[in-house]
């Protein structure tokens, strides 16, 4: 099982989520997510055997709890790149109020899972919404300016739960489901 913890965005947010991803069309070289599942990971655990699962399970919910994390209200906007603007792999939406709520949870996350035998991040966390990959630069330069311009805010909702999610890879693209939820209390 291909496994990562997430925040999901609303299914309402699809259609706005395909209106900042449509701003980026005449780029070439992206790779545009599914704006039906847009999501903020975080922390991607990869390849778990279903024997693991239950331990899994059990270390987010106690990072779930540990983090002390009430429902918090999170605003999707802005766009960013990683991992910088002139060297562009993914081009992202950025997650304002609810930002710090979000990190809170990916370090206890990232403590509990990291005890089970995960890697550690190599990198800073920063919430954001996946919208695209960048296969090749042959549309950087309207990436760039686009980034630099635009200030797409997509909405706000109320986080209530976080979710242990499996991504199946097809060959139309990744299909996640939910294997667990973690309300925020």
């Amino acid at each position: 099982m291909r496994l990562f913890v997430s925040i999901d965005l609303p299914d309402e947010f699809a259609d706005a989520v395909e209106a900042v991803q449509d701003e980026f069309a005449d780029a070439s070289g992206l790779s545009f997510t599914d704006p039906g599942q847009a999501h903020v990971t975080l922390k991607f655990l990869g390849d778990v055997s279903r024997g693991e699962l239950p331990r899994v399970k059990n270390a987010v919910r106690r990072a779930v709890d540990s983090a002390e994390v009430e429902p918090f209200e999170a605003t999707y906007e802005g766009l960013g790149v990683f991992p910088d603007i002139g060297y562009i792999q993914v081009l992202w939406l950025g997650v304002g109020n609810g930002g710090e709520e979000m990190t809170t949870l990916h370090e206890a996350i990232e403590s509990e899972v990291t005890k089970l035998g995960f890697d550690p991040e190599d990198h800073d966390f920063t919430p954001h919404v996946t919208l695209a990959r960048m296969e090749h630069a042959g549309g950087k330069e309207l990436v760039q300016e686009n980034v630099e311009e635009l200030s797409p805010t997509v909405g706000t909702t109320e986080v209530t739960e976080i979710r242990l999610t499996e991504s199946e890879l097809t060959d139309e693209g990744p299909e996640y489901s939910t294997v667990e939820s973690f309300a925020l209390e």
